[in-house]
């Protein structure tokens, strides 16, 4: 049998009777997807690498641990969220730069202008502009919009309530219009 054929559950049994080569058929499954997330959050290719890497040694570390409660992805993203925390919360310690609250507006201003982009493809502009929002903006973001995700698994994911979920949804949707009314970007989106 193949091994990408199989269900999340069936390769976690496989690893967890001593099978560890398998576990790399999740990876291949989440890794693209754990990565942009990351990407977004950090807002820095190589701190997303750095930390998926982490996130992926910690669920392989923990996958005993794993009840089947919920899905693999949302175990696993819950991992790349709280990971992503920690880096930022660290490198805030570090460097005071990030901003602690949406309403920050000041954190969106940008380097770039519509100008930038009038040659530039509606995915990667759109792309840019999701990567302007506070890290926890971006992640709810790219769950919902990328990935697929319903409210409820992000709720779990973020371990936070559907209607705090669906808040931070309008909010960032509030944001991105706001960027792009800002930069005079809506000719180019349509």
């Amino acid at each position: 049998m193949v091994m990408n054929n199989l269900s999340d559950v069936e390769i976690i049994e496989s690893v967890k009777k001593g099978n560890q080569a398998d576990y790399s058929v999740l990876i291949d499954r989440y890794k693209n997807k754990a990565f942009t997330m990351l990407k977004r959050m950090l807002k820095n290719e190589f701190d997303a690498e750095e930390v998926l890497m982490d996130c992926f040694l910690k669920a392989y570390n923990n996958i005993g641990t794993f009840k089947f409660e919920s899905k693999f992805s949302t175990w696993f993203y819950r991992i790349v969220y709280n990971t992503a925390l920690t880096k930022l919360s660290n490198s805030k310690r570090i460097i005071e730069s990030e901003m602690s609250s949406i309403d920050d507006l000041h954190y969106l201003q940008s380097n770039y202008n519509a100008d930038d982009f009038i040659k530039a493809d509606n995915s990667l502009l759109i792309k840019k502009i999701v990567n302007e929002l506070p890290p926890k903006n971006a992640a709810v973001v790219s769950m919902f919009y990328l990935e697929e995700m319903s409210t409820e698994e992000i709720s779990d994911v973020l371990q936070i309530s559907v209607a705090n979920v669906k808040v931070i949804l309008h909010r960032s949707r509030n944001l991105l219009r706001d960027i792009i009314e800002k930069r005079n970007l809506l000719q180019e989106i349509i």
